[in-house]
């Protein structure tokens, strides 16, 4: 008679450069949207757990920032102390590159890496590469550059090899009781993810600089039966930032404001009435007490 597979559990942290698909493929992996994503870097600003319970495993996922060497301000110094402190937690290091192209960047992310720590290096966008006999070499190539335990190419969008990456991070976990209940997807807040909603939809609508300078702050968030009311700030940097946000007339932000009410009823099942207006704070992103007040790290 064959011994029972013992379950296993514990902390996975994704990490990588910005815009490699972290958010995405933990949202995949999850079957939820509990990370928001947008093309834009920075979009990941905290650490969001996301949850999956299998019949064998239960796998907790970190979703951090990218690494951020740019820039020098308080909330890029704030996203890096995030990663630093996922990685000391965590179990398993899922290092996530773009099939495409291997940087000074990632490499730069990969001499931060903790050396204690089992590091899956997760190859993602394997679908946007023009020749995928280039994938072979690379994969060559990158288990010279670094002892990693397992070496899974994937397409989190579009949900191609998954069930391999999930086998093989499996492996590393430890053996012991599940850490969370198996129907939960987060340890965030319904107040917490709405905030990121809106902040996804501001992202997605606006230019290249702008979002850099704002944020969101839920001030009020009730449940009355089924109906979840929810008064948002938006907070941006520059009275001039302002306008633009809002749009000719109000129908900038009502749009953006209805996209994310959308995906909020959506993940939370049921009726929202959002409420949205902006508001300006200079200096926000560069300042410790506002960040702190703001809910970053």
């Amino acid at each position: 008679m064959s011994e029972a597979v013992p379950f296993r559990a514990g902390y996975l942290a994704i990490v990588g450069c910005p815009n490699v698909g972290k958010s995405t493929l933990m949202n995949r992996l999850v079957g939820a949207k509990l990370s928001i994503t947008s093309s834009k870097a920075q979009t990941t600003r905290h650490r969001i757990h996301g949850i999956l319970t299998t019949d064998t495993c239960q796998y907790v996922f970190v979703d951090t920032p990218g690494f951020q060497t740019e820039h020098r301000t308080a909330l890029n110094r704030a996203m890096n102390r995030t990663v630093t402190a996922a990685l000391a937690d965590v179990d398993v290091i899922l290092f996530v590159i773009d099939a495409r192209r291997w940087r000074d960047a990632d490499r730069a992310v990969l001499a931060r890496l903790p050396a204690d720590k089992p590091v899956v290096l997760v190859i993602n966008k394997i679908d946007r590469l023009a020749d995928k006999k280039a994938l072979l070499p690379l994969i060559a190539m990158l288990a010279k550059e670094y002892a990693f335990a397992e070496i899974v190419p994937v397409s989190a969008e579009k949900g191609i090899h998954l069930d391999e990456l999930l086998r093989a991070v499996g492996r590393h976990l430890p053996a012991g009781p599940a850490i969370f209940a198996p129907d939960e997807l987060t340890d965030r807040s319904e107040r917490f993810l709405a905030a990121e909603l809106l902040r996804e939809k501001l992202f997605r609508n606006l230019g290249d600089e702008l979002p850099y300078g704002l944020t969101v702050e839920i001030e009020k968030y009730e449940e009355e039966g089924g109906l979840r009311r929810i008064h948002a700030a938006v907070i941006v940097d520059k009275e001039a930032h302002k306008a633009i946000v809002i749009g000719k007339g109000g129908e900038r932000l009502k749009r953006i404001a209805s996209a994310a009410r959308h995906d909020m009823e959506k993940l939370f099942g049921g009726k929202v009435w959002l409420e949205t207006w902006v508001k300006v704070k200079s200096g926000w992103a560069d300042d410790e007490r506002a960040l702190k007040s703001l809910g970053y790290e």
